[in-house]
């Protein structure tokens, strides 16, 4: 039998618990954010015709000047910004947020809190 770490074992478990709740549509998509060690991605998802309307992360060409701080708050600022200016450019303004199981706090928080300044409703 595998192993595996308890600490995305509980992710998962927390992942779960939200899915129940939360589901996108077409007037209230769902901002989903992941994290691993090196990036930050951010995608708004349309659940009722599964469709990804718009997608950032450190890896985006329009952040490639961050190349040498991907894992950083401010990297993760910079997602938030971007993603929100793709979401505004295709007229969505508001946004269900969806954590994905993770805690939120830093650099989750930054995404959220950047894509508020920047225009976005959740």
């Amino acid at each position: 039998m595998k192993k595996t770490n308890p600490t995305v074992l509980a992710r998962r478990r927390r992942k779960l618990r939200f899915i129940k709740k939360i589901r996108g549509t077409a007037s209230r998509p769902r901002l989903c954010v992941y994290r691993s060690n090196k990036h930050i991605y951010a995608q708004i998802v349309d659940d009722g015709e599964t469709r990804t309307l718009a997608a950032a992360s450190t890896m985006s060409k329009e952040l490639a000047s961050l190349a040498d701080k991907r894992a950083t708050k401010e990297a993760a600022q910079k997602v938030g910004e971007l993603i929100a200016k793709k979401a505004l450019e295709r007229n969505i303004q508001k946004v269900v947020f969806d954590r994905n199981g993770f805690l939120y706090h830093g650099r989750i928080r930054a995404v959220a809190d950047a894509a508020r300044e920047a225009g976005l409703e959740f």
